[in-house]
């Protein structure tokens, strides 16, 4: 299959890269990137440094693929998506401006209306664990957010138990630098980021709406930066209905992911790593999930970890694509990281 990159010389599209590079399938004939337009796509990723000979194009040389992957910021993929779909290819969105189904969410959170709600209703959010069948047979897959993915995947369980009633699940979720992009910003920079530990969006966080969306739980978000360059980290409080205890939430979350096979569940009683850590997840697709009920509170604790660019972005896309084009889904992703780093 003929790929190609649209928005390659960011973090995620390194990342994406590097991943299909790699994959027995898959064929990248182009990376765009307008600001580096002609350059090797090495200096943007010198870790792919003599695995490629590809240099970056502008946007405007795009030529129809087999499935062409966006990952462009948010708010510009809805303007030239339509076209894409109009070649007849598979367009894999990682950016937000395909997530949500209902239009007035999307307004709400990226404060305009969107100019083809048509396209929100045909995609597919791009969770094989949530929407494997789906992913089978559309055209656009929208990947999640990376906060957005590891709460649905460590929250979903306990929504679907029924356990939640109406209260409002709160979500204390942690990212690493890379998560806001190369350009970041002043946010971004050494000065600001070293030993920081900032609530950058205690409340109203975008991905708020993905979260809601395909749990059906009313989600309050909190997001902070930290001093690490990939990872997520999303504790999750549920107050529930009535006493859960371990072995019950060993049952549910086995019932839920057992066969999954990015998705594993930490959750042991000694050693260094009892519950998810995102820092042993760096270059993998998987998400780790693990939790601890609280009973004197009537509280469950749910945490997801994954790397931001890998299960959190590049990683899934590449998955979603595996299903779309009936491979084993593990195909590209065998990585399972290191220990130490």
């Amino acid at each position: 299959m003929k790929a190609a990159i649209v928005g390659g010389s960011g973090y995620t599209g390194g990342e994406l890269l590097r991943l299909l590079l790699g994959h027995p399938e898959v064929e990248v004939t182009q990376v765009t990137s307008d600001a580096m337009a002609g350059r090797p796509v090495g200096r943007a990723h010198p870790n792919l440094r003599k695995a490629t000979s590809l240099a970056f194009v502008p946007r405007s040389a795009l030529v129809p693929a087999d499935v062409t992957f966006v990952a462009t910021p948010h708010g510009e993929s809805r303007t030239f998506v339509p076209e894409l779909l109009a070649t007849g290819g598979l367009v894999i969105d990682l950016s937000a401006d395909f997530r949500l189904k209902d239009p007035a969410q999307y307004a709400r959170y990226y404060h305009v209306a969107h100019p083809r709600p048509d396209l929100l209703a045909a995609s597919v959010l791009g969770l094989p664990e949530l929407h494997r069948e789906a992913l089978r047979t559309t055209s656009l897959i929208a990947v999640p957010g990376c906060i957005a993915t590891a709460t649905i995947l460590a929250l979903r369980p306990l929504a679907a138990a029924g356990w939640l009633g109406d209260r409002t699940v709160v979500v204390d979720a942690k990212s690493g630098s890379s998560a806001s992009g190369r350009d970041a910003g002043p946010a971004g920079q050494h000065a600001e980021r070293s030993g920081a530990m900032r609530a950058y969006a205690p409340a109203g966080h975008r991905h708020t709406a993905e979260i809601e969306q395909e749990t059906g739980a009313r989600v309050a978000l909190s997001c902070h930066a930290v001093e690490a360059v990939r990872g997520v980290l999303a504790t999750v409080h549920a107050f529930v209905d009535r006493p859960v205890d371990d072995k019950e939430l060993w049952r549910t979350y086995r019932a839920a992911y057992g066969a999954e096979p990015f998705v594993r569940i930490v959750h042991e009683t000694d050693g260094l790593h009892r519950e998810p850590e995102p820092k042993i997840l760096a270059g993998t697709n998987f998400c780790d999930l693990g939790f601890a009920s609280d009973p004197a509170d009537g509280r469950v604790v749910a945490l997801g970890a994954l790397d931001n660019l890998g299960k959190g972005a590049a990683g899934n896309a590449v998955q979603c694509l595996n299903v779309r084009a009936g491979w084993p889904e593990t195909t590209g992703l065998e990585f399972l990281g290191l220990h130490p780093v």
